[in-house]
């Protein structure tokens, strides 16, 4: 289309806007319908560092494209934005709130993508279960069904994980992206294709925890040091200490023991947020909590485990409020910070 434009160099947004409109005009001749167009923005977030000037960038694209598409309907916008970079842009923008009800957001939960696993299981052994269908089975079902056909359906491990479902281990292991069961299957599936089996095993799973524990700690090491240059040494120093690891919840912490251990960590070293934000311990655990390295956790009356991530109650982590949740480290990056003695990950470790 573009290629159709060639007043297109010398165009400002406004007279784009219209050249884009006049072209569609051009192509509903004779077709009876108004056309439109979608344009999709991605990764406007990349190298993201939470400063003044990088929320002000956001805020005038928000705007500009709400102007845009409010002179020109037929033009739309889709723009993709972290959770937590919208939030931050949202609050510090009060224009913003002429955008909010246009905001659509993706959340995942683990029943959503185990789920989803199911059905691209399901079409390609072509097994006769609808998304409809699927959607009405419960876990068990799912794993005794459907995902028996490439894995074993109990686990054979250790300490809590010993004889479990398997949907239990991977979905203890996954951030609610989906992206992360399909990167545990591809990594337990090569373990298994050196051994020309046809079925993921346990000793499969057991194998490339570690390898994929450090790949997700790699993850949001990439993803947040812009915000936080030494990201890198505030992770690792999480590692249990020799007293932790003596302690069956050396990954769980209450408000005051993460404050603790966080406090400890900055006097051993000189962390700088690149928006000029002071560093505190309250502040790390929300940095902590908004990049998904540690999770919200209340143990309820009846012994029910409640676990939220920053998408889910992003108030949890405020740096003035306690609202009585405690913390722990997500499953995802334990092997990373214990690799010496990953056993006693799985022993400890509570689905």
């Amino acid at each position: 289309m573009l290629n159709q434009l060639p007043e297109l160099e010398k165009a400002s947004a406004n007279s784009l806007a219209e050249l884009i409109v006049r072209w569609l005009d051009e192509q509903s001749l004779g077709s009876g319908e108004a056309r439109s167009i979608n344009i999709y923005i991605d990764d406007i977030d990349r190298g993201w560092k939470a400063n003044p000037d990088d929320i002000t960038n956001i805020s005038a694209l928000l705007n500009a494209i709400r102007d845009i598409g409010g002179k020109h309907p037929r033009i739309r916008f889709r723009i993709g934005l972290r959770s937590d970079v919208y939030f931050l842009v949202r609050t510090s923008d009060e224009s913003t709130d002429k955008i909010e009800g246009n905001v659509i957001w993706l959340r995942w939960i683990n029943d959503d993508i185990i789920r989803v696993i199911a059905k691209r299981i399901a079409t390609f052994f072509k097994l006769e279960y609808t998304q409809q269908a699927i959607d009405k089975l419960d876990q068990g079902q799912i794993t005794s069904l459907i995902l028996k056909e490439v894995i074993e359906p109990r686990f054979s491990g250790k300490g809590k994980w010993e004889d479990r479902p398997v949907h239990k281990i991977l979905l203890s292991l996954t951030r609610a992206r989906p992206r992360d069961l399909v990167k545990l299957f591809r990594l337990a599936a090569k373990c298994a294709n050196k051994r020309s089996a046809t079925i993921i095993s346990s000793q499969d799973l057991n194998s490339i925890f570690e390898m994929y524990s450090q790949e997700r700690l790699q993850d949001i090491i990439n993803e947040f040091k812009s915000e936080l240059p030494q990201i890198e040494r505030l992770l690792l120093a999480m590692k249990p200490t020799k007293i932790e690891r003596r302690a069956a919840t050396s990954y769980t912490f209450t408000t005051d023991q993460l404050s603790k251990k966080l406090t400890n960590i900055i006097q051993q070293n000189n962390f700088t947020f690149t928006n000029g934000k002071a560093i505190s311990s309250r502040a790390l655990i929300q940095f902590l909590y908004k990049i998904d390295f540690i999770t919200a956790r209340k143990v309820e009356a009846d012994g029910n485990i409640v676990r939220k991530y920053f998408e889910e109650s992003r108030f949890l982590g405020h740096e003035i409020v306690d609202f009585g949740y405690g913390w722990e480290i997500h499953p995802a990056y334990r092997w990373a910070l214990q690799p010496e003695n990953v056993n006693a990950i799985l022993d400890a470790l509570e689905l």
